[in-house]
C-alpha cells in the first residue's frame, strides 16, 4: 500500500494538472518557471533531511514530499521540452534528444552504484542532501543560460486557464496524426510502466535469483539505453520519425515477448533481452518529442507537451494496477508476454492508421496554428 501510494504520489500532479500547467508555461518565462520548479525541489527534499534529523521519517511527510516533487518536475519537464526548439535548430532536434538520452543512461548506470557506496558509508539524511544540491546546481545552470523570451500571447492580462487549455487540447486534436500517436503511446506507457517496476521480480521471482542477477538485469538495460541513445546521436534520425518509432516498438514487443516465453533457466537470455529493450528506447523517445516539438507553433507549446505528457501519465497507474493482479494470478513472465503483445499492437497500428504514419511528412500544415 506504501508503495502504490508513493508511485500515486509520482504520478498524480503531472496526470491531473497537466493540461493547466501548460497554460503558465506558454504565458510565463519558461526560463523563471524552470528556476522556481527546482527551488521547490530543493526546498521539499531540504525538509525531508532536516526532519530526519530528529528521528524516523514519518511516512505522511514522506508522501508530502513526493507529492511536492512531482508536482515540481509536473512543471519542469514539459518546460523543458518547450524551451527546447527555442534553442535548438529543428535539424539538430533529434541528435539533441539521444545526447540527453545519453546523460541519462550514463545516470542511471552510474547513480544505483552510488547510492549503494554512499548508503552504506553516510546516513540516509545525507544522501537525501544531496538531491538539495543537485537541484541547486540545476538552478545555478539555468541562471547562466541563455533562453529567449516565451512568444506568448500578452501576459498583461490574467490567464483564462481553462480557455487556454482548451485552446491547447484543439491545437492537439487538430492535428489527427500527432494525437493518434499520443493515444498509441498511451498504450505503450500502459505497457511498459509496470514491466520496468517488475524487473527485479523476474530476475529474483521467476529465474529464482538474487538481488545481484537483478542488478545485472537493471544494468544490461541501461547499457542498451545508452548504446541505443549514442548511436541515435551520431545517426541523427533519418527522415521519417514515425518509421523508427515503429521499430523501437517491434523491437521492444519482440524482446518482451521473448522474456515471456522464456524458461526458468534461462536468465541470460533475459539479460540479452533487457539490453535490447534498452537499446529500442531511445529510437521512440528520441523521435517522439522533437515530432511534438517540430508539429507546434512555439506560443502552443507547452500546453500541448504538458497535455500529451498528461495523457500518457495517467495511462502508467492504470497499467501498474492491472499488472500487480495479472501476475499475482498468471505470473510475472505472462505479463511480460502480454505487454509485448500490446506493444506490437502500437507498432501495427501506427502502420496501419494513415494519418499516424504521415504524420512527419506532413507538419508543415499544423504550424500555422
Amino acid at each position: 500500500m506504501v508503495l502504490s501510494a508513493a508511485m500515486l504520489a509520482g504520478f498524480l500532479p503531472r496526470g491531473l494538472l497537466g493540461p493547466v500547467i501548460g497554460v503558465y508555461i506558454d504565458r510565463y518565462s519558461r526560463k523563471a518557471i524552470m528556476i522556481i520548479s527546482d527551488l521547490v525541489i530543493a526546498g521539499a527534499c531540504l525538509l525531508l533531511s532536516i526532519a530526519g534529523l530528529f528521528g524516523q521519517l514519518p511516512i505522511g511527510l514522506i508522501m508530502a514530499v513526493l507529492l511536492v516533487r512531482s508536482l515540481g518536475d509536473s512543471f519542469h519537464s514539459p518546460c523543458m521540452q518547450a524551451v527546447t526548439p527555442q534553442i535548438v535548430p529543428q535539424d539538430q532536434l533529434v541528435r539533441c534528444a539521444g545526447y540527453s538520452q545519453s546523460l541519462q543512461s550514463v545516470s542511471q548506470i552510474a547513480s544505483p552504484a552510488a547510492a549503494a557506496v554512499l548508503y552504506n558509508s553516510w546516513s540516509l539524511n545525507d544522501v537525501i542532501f544531496l538531491d538539495v544540491l543537485g537541484a541547486l546546481l540545476a538552478v545555478a545552470a539555468l541562471c547562466i543560460a541563455k533562453i529567449p523570451p516565451t512568444p506568448a500571447k500578452t501576459q498583461e492580462c490574467a490567464p483564462h486557464v481553462w480557455k487556454e487549455a482548451l485552446e491547447g487540447f484543439q491545437i492537439l486534436r487538430a492535428n489527427r496524426g500527432v494525437m493518434g500517436l499520443v493515444l498509441v503511446s498511451a498504450v505503450y506507457a500502459l505497457a511498459l510502466a509496470p514491466t520496468s517496476a517488475l524487473f527485479p521480480l523476474m530476475s529474483m521471482g521467476y529465474f529464482g535469483g538474487t538481488s545481484f542477477h537483478a542488478s545485472v538485469a537493471e544494468v544490461s538495460f541501461s547499457i542498451g539505453l545508452l548504446l541505443g541513445s549514442l548511436f541515435l546521436s551520431w545517426w541523427g534520425g533519418g527522415k521519417d520519425k514515425v518509421q523508427v518509432i515503429i521499430f523501437s516498438f517491434l523491437l521492444m514487443g519482440l524482446s518482451l515477448i521473448c522474456s515471456g516465453l522464456l524458461p526458468q533457466n534461462g536468465f541470460l537470455l533475459f539479460v540479452v533481452c533487457s539490453c535490447l529493450m534498452g537499446v529500442s528506447g531511445p529510437f521512440y523517445w528520441g523521435m517522439y518529442t522533437p515530432l511534438m516539438q517540430q508539429s507546434f507553433a512555439q506560443e502552443y507549446m507547452g500546453r500541448v507537451m504538458a497535455l500529451s505528457g498528461s495523457i500518457m501519465v495517467v495511462a502508467s497507474p492504470v497499467g501498474l494496477s492491472l499488472s500487480g493482479v495479472f501476475a499475482e494470478y498468471y505470473g510475472v513472465e505472462r505479463w511480460f508476454f502480454l505487454a509485448g503483445l500490446m506493444t506490437l499492437a502500437a507498432a501495427l497500428i501506427c502502420m496501419l492508421h494513415p494519418d499516424i504514419r504521415r504524420c512527419d511528412t506532413t507538419r508543415g500544415n499544423e504550424r500555422k496554428f
